[in-house]
């Protein structure tokens, strides 16, 4: 059976290429929202770092209602970082919508994210957004769409997809880029007429996968999937278990059942093959699983995920000032929330270690880890964290690591220190385009020779320039890679920070703290334009006398510190120290508080 009223698709594409905004305007103009209702920018991006960094993290659900048809529509995260998000959720579609920046082209997630559509085998419609920048290459870009879909072996059918030309923030779409559009009626009308309603079996046993789960405290754990075959009602009897891990059954019971309508989950007693739902009253279930009518569990074969390339130790806090911010500082506490988060994160892997104090925590990228420990640090956590190391495989008896594929848009002028820099961290170009008045740079290059180097790209491109990465594929071990020209500048001892002692330490280099800051021996309070650490006493008061002297009293004047934000701090790292995290700060620290037990260790090396 056909279902005719309903369609389901995803909204995929490169970060910062307009999604979210997009869907804004869907919403308001199928009628979602009421006339005089105030709604935010962004209205799906409801997560607070996710505002405030303006970048989309997780997937979300939401629908709206055209010509009497109910489109489902999935936002999905552009970083590649989140790509797991993208993943697990393309089996609940039958059609993606492809947005493509109109000045910047198919970007490195473009790929990585149509690829994994084009294996499912769904329909493709390729909407260039942005037309309005005064710099897009609407004709230039659709013909890359093109070359794309080609090289990523597209059947003669998604070689036909439709394209449009959109601009998300004004709201309007066309089918020509000559012809400018007034709304998104020509959006509409395509994704009715050229994806496909949901081929369903309305009859049989009910059986609905689970692509993501969501949590509330008033019910629990919250299944999202779409059902795949039968019906489903409330206080339904139920079998649970999944395709790959235990393949164990369990029985359950469907307490609350809800269908998405805009942006509200609405209660319903019953819902039928080919829609998405949201059930809760099942416990320990989780992503991947399937929920079958009791008595005759099938499972659904769920996607494989890429797996993870980075990993880091988090451990329990033990710095001089553990305890004082946090609510949960236990390693019982630490390992609960990071086992909670495997239930929603399919991407994320957590180990147990030799210590019980420590885990160790492996991702999809730093941005994906750093984004894990702003939520924890947010909720309450105290912990402290290594410095990111990539995960090595051994392939055919050769030591390999994971390579990324670098996209960099910068000034003609900034393309000779942007070659030299990852030319020394074992980048490889690949390809060299013009863009405008601007060069576009493709390198392949291992993924930790770009820890650190973000900072030291926006120095040498003065801000100018747009840097992004996707996981290419793993290759033969590039040999050693310098990782940090500079130093460190330590604490030598424990106290207050007072200007005196910052006023003769910034001679030594880059300072990080303000008057006033609270530190400790071992705590790194700044950068030394040398390779090796200095020792540095912050806290270090004038000697007072009662003699006065002309010029001796003048006003002491500090150069502004370097405020690093948490992305910072983790490039900052080196293999010897440790990122000590609270609610209310980012600490630097040696692994080895003791300037003196660091000397000696140094002098045994």
């Amino acid at each position: 059976m056909i279902r005719e009223d309903l369609r389901n698709i995803a909204i995929i594409a490169h970060v910062d290429h307009g999604k979210t905004t997009l869907v804004d305007e869907m919403l308001k103009q199928s009628g979602t929202f009421r006339e005089n209702q105030v709604v935010n920018e962004r209205v799906m991006d409801s997560n607070d770092i996710e505002r405030e960094r303006g970048i989309t993290i997780l997937s979300k659900n939401t629908s709206v209602v055209y010509d009497g048809i109910k489109i489902n529509i999935i936002d999905t995260p552009g970083h590649a970082d989140f790509g797991g998000e993208v993943e697990r959720v393309l089996k609940m579609v039958d059609g993606v919508i492809l947005l493509v920046d109109a000045a910047e082209g198919p970007m490195p997630q473009t790929r990585f994210v149509l690829q994994k559509a084009l294996e499912l085998g769904h329909r493709i419609i390729v909407v260039i957004n942005k037309i309005d920048r005064p710099d897009s290459r609407l004709n230039e870009v659709g013909d890359e769409v093109l070359e794309l879909l080609m090289d990523l072996d597209a059947t003669d059918e998604q070689l036909d997809s439709p394209i449009l030309y959109c601009s998300g923030r004004d709201g309007t779409a066309s089918d020509s880029p000559s012809i400018a559009g007034k709304d998104l009626t020509p959006l509409f009308d395509t994704i009715l007429s050229y994806i496909p309603a949901p081929e369903v079996e309305d009859n049989g046993a009910m059986q609905m996968l689970v692509s993501s789960i969501d949590y509330n405290d008033y019910v629990g754990r919250i299944a999202i999937g779409r059902i795949e075959r039968g019906e489903v009602k409330v206080n339904m009897d139920v079998t649970v278990g999944d395709f790959h891990k235990t393949k164990k059954e369990y029985r359950g019971k469907v307490v609350t059942l809800y269908q998405i309508e805009g942006l509200d989950r609405v209660p319903c007693e019953t819902a039928r093959a080919g829609d998405i739902v949201c059930i809760s009253g099942i416990e320990n279930i989780t992503i991947g699983d399937t929920i079958c009518e009791f008595g005759t569990f099938d499972p659904v074969p769920f996607v494989r995920i890429s797996e993870p390339t980075v990993e880091m130790t988090f451990s329990v806090n033990d710095s001089p000032f553990a305890g004082r911010d946090g609510k949960f500082v236990t390693s019982r506490q630490l390992r609960e929330r990071l086992f909670r988060e495997l239930l929603k994160d399919v991407s994320l892997r957590v180990s147990e270690t030799d210590s019980t104090d420590s885990f160790k925590v492996a991702g999809r990228g730093e941005m994906h880890l750093s984004i894990l420990i702003e939520n924890m640090r947010r909720e309450g956590y105290e912990l402290s964290v290594s410095t990111p190391r990539v995960l090595y495989k051994e392939i055919g008896g050769k030591l390999c690591e994971p390579m990324e594929r670098v996209v960099i848009d910068v000034p003609e002028s900034s393309v000779g220190a942007v070659m030299e820099k990852l030319g020394s961290r074992k980048g490889e170009l690949t390809t060299m385009s013009p863009l405008g008045n601007r060069m576009r740079l493709e390198f392949i290059i291992p993924a930790r020779g770009l820890f650190g180097y973000k900072s030291e790209f926006l120095t040498d491109t003065k801000g100018e320039g747009i840097m992004s990465s996707v996981f290419e594929k793993y290759d033969t071990y590039k040999g050693d890679i310098s990782k940090r020209s500079t130093g460190s500048l330590v604490a030598f001892e424990t106290g207050e920070a007072v200007t005196y002692g910052l006023f003769n330490a910034q001679e030594r280099g880059e300072l990080f703290i303000n008057p006033g800051t609270e530190v400790y021996e071992g705590m790194v309070v700044g950068a030394s334009p040398k390779q090796e650490d200095l020792v540095v006493n912050v806290c270090k008061k004038k000697h007072l006398t009662n003699t006065r002297a002309s010029g001796s009293d003048d006003a002491l004047r500090l150069v502004p510190p370097r405020n690093l934000s948490l992305e910072d701090c983790l490039e900052f790292l080196t293999d010897d120290e440790l990122l000590e995290v609270t609610p209310k700060n980012i600490r630097i620290r040696k692994r080895t508080l003791s300037n003196t037990q660091r000397a000696k260790e140094r002098a045994k090396r």
